[in-house]
Order: structure tokens, then sequence, then C-alpha cells
């Protein structure tokens, strides 16, 4: 097992571990000896309920301790305002009390709304998140960004709360469908194309054996995009700066995944995403052809859409922005590739401009 530690500045309490390699069964009793609690409360959602909730149940039930299971229908439906009001009456009628202890046992949608309860819960609450996809693995688990979609855009009502610990089983990896195994990758992606170049190579040459799902190469992208997280969260916990380099094909991303009414999941979104923020700055002069090349043909590899559907149009996307956190006066702050591995953040955008250059 490898641990990441992040480690932030705003208060000592705040750091929390990120261990990798860890079997469910093992993670409860760890969980139970990491963090003591008055009871345990497992917040997941349908399918991770019928794949895993018997195997991790089995090992955090205990009669001294007691412990409840809340089940919420899969999908990103479930992450909206109702259904963490659902949640807190749940947790309030089993006397979940200030010293219980939340565990998110699910991908990013069940992180961010576990972890929106705990946030406000008897006015926070301790949680720790257990991600079952790649893409909360390397990204959403860490971090402490924890929200509810809203109609108007995604994750518009939420806060940072960071967790007491996260536990990552990469076994949970292989019982992904295929396009929830390729949506992670984009995240993966992700890093590579604003943070590390050498990622990026990485992900080139051993695409066949990452799409083959090779358990000990996936375990070590894992932990590098988990530390390249923890670096960027040390750095600037609740995005005032530096973590909006972490919005590349986000920002256009989450409005097609408005748009499309949730039906094109989050990691197709933001492949799309990163392939249109590509070329806006290629069509600003600050990203070469060649770079905007390689990036659209290792998301083609990895089965991952590039550009938008026919029955969504670049001017809805644009006027999707607007709802975005990032609008200021008029624009859109975007976060923009300069070269492979290099992220410009703070580009501001007015739709028009943006039009002008993926309208097409």
């Amino acid at each position: 097992m490898r641990t990441v530690e992040v480690r932030l500045k705003s208060t000592i309490d705040n750091s929390y571990p990120v261990r990798i390699g860890e079997r469910l069964r093992s993670t409860a009793k760890r969980i139970m000896r990491e963090h003591p609690a008055s009871g345990y409360f497992v917040i997941t959602d349908s399918n991770v309920r019928r794949i895993y909730g018997a195997q991790f149940l089995r090992g955090i039930n205990s009669r001294a301790t007691p412990s409840h299971i809340i089940v919420v229908p899969a999908g990103e439906r479930s992450k909206s305002r109702s259904m963490k009001n659902r949640i807190e009456d749940k947790l309030l009628a089993v006397r979940a009390d200030r010293d219980a202890l939340i565990i998110a046992l699910g991908g990013g949608m069940i992180g961010d709304l576990a972890g929106f309860v705990a946030s406000t819960l008897h006015r926070g609450i301790r949680y720790v998140h257990i991600p079952t996809t790649l893409l909360s693995q390397v990204d959403s688990s860490v971090g402490g960004k924890v929200a509810v979609n809203h109609p108007g855009g995604k994750n518009l009502i939420g806060a940072f709360y960071q967790p007491e610990g996260v536990y990552i089983d990469p076994s949970t990896i292989h019982t992904l469908r295929e396009d929830d195994f390729t949506g992670g990758l984009s995240e993966v992606v992700k890093y590579g194309s604003v943070l590390d170049s050498s990622l990026f190579a990485l992900l080139e040459r051993k695409k066949e054996h990452i799409m083959r799902r090779d358990p000990s190469l996936l375990a070590a992208i894992i932990r590098r995009c988990c530390e390249l997280k923890s670096r960027v969260v040390q750095k600037d916990e609740k995005e005032s700066s530096y973590r909006r380099i972490l919005n590349f094909g986000h920002t256009l991303g989450h409005a097609v995944e408005s748009a499309s009414g949730y039906r094109i999941s989050h990691g197709q979104a933001v492949a799309i995403g990163m392939c249109l923020e590509a070329r806006i700055a290629e069509g600003l002069g600050m990203l070469s052809s060649r770079a905007l090349m390689r990036l659209m043909e290792l998301l083609w590899s990895f089965d991952l859409p590039t550009e938008l559907p026919g029955s969504i149009s670049p001017g809805e996307i644009v006027r999707r922005t607007r709802q975005d956190k990032k609008f200021r006066n008029g624009s859109v702050r975007y976060t923009l590739m300069g070269k492979i591995g290099t992220g410009i953040i703070d580009v501001p955008l007015s739709e028009k401009e943006v039009l002008r250059i993926i309208g097409l």
C-alpha cells in the first residue's frame, strides 16, 4: 500500500492521507481503527451497493458501534438539493450525532453528495471517501470540493470541506463499464495536459496496456494523479488562484454535461471540453496545432469523444457558461493549455471570442 499525504497550510487539522492499494474489507477495519466514531454511516449508490455493499458492510459491522447504510439511485441526477435533504432526514432519524463518521462509498457523485451532507450536518461532522471509479480515484476524492447541482448548472451549491482520509482500492476499476473506465481516463489526460508532460507521454506510450486495465500500471497512474492533485491543493486549498489550473476542460465540459441533461457523462463531457478549450488556445496562438492533435489523438485512443454532438450547439454551450462560477463582468476566465504539460489560468474570454473559434 502507498500513501500520498495531503498537507494543508490553512490548519494542520485539515491534513489527511490518501491510501492506495488496500482491499475494501481491510479498508473497513482500517477506518474503524483510524477513525473511532459513535456510529458509521455509509452513503452509497444503488450500483455500488449491489457490487460492494455486502463485502464492505461485513468489514464494518460491529456490535459495539452502530452502522447504517443509505442508498441513493445511481447517476448524476441524485446529486441534488432534494436528495441531500432526504439523506439528512435519514441520518437524523437514526441519530447520527456530532461524533458520527460518514463513509462515502462510490464515485464522484457520491463523494460530492456525502461530503456536502457531512459539511452541514450538525454544522460539520467527519467523513472519509472510498472512491470506486477511476475518475474519483484520480481526481474528485482529493481536495475537499463537495457540492450538489442546480438546474442552472453543475456544482453551483457546495463548500470546501476536506475528508479525514481517502482509501483507494484500485481493483474496483475492473468492475467498471467501459464508458465509465474511459471517462476516468479523461481526468488523467487533463493532469498530463496541464501539469505533467511526462505523464502525458506515458499515456501515449502505454495506451494499449491502459485500455487492457493493467493493474500495476493503473495503480502507478492513480498514485501520480493523487500526487499532482495534492500539490495543487496544498498550494491553493480553496481555489483562490493556482487550483484553477485543474479547471482545464471543465468550463465548457460542465456546460456540455448540463446541456445534455447529464446523459453525457462527466468524463466524456470533460474530454469534449478539453478539445474545445484546446482549440480556443490554438485559435489565440497559445497552443501549437501539433499539441492540439496529440491531445485529440490520445483521447481518440481512449475511445473518448472530441466533438460536440449534433444535438447541442456551440451557442447553447457558451450561453450556459454564464452560470459558471468563473463568470465575471461579461466574460469567463478559462484555463487553457500553453503546451503539453503546462496550463495557463485566468484567461478572460467573451462569448463572442469563444464562438468565433469553436462556433464552426
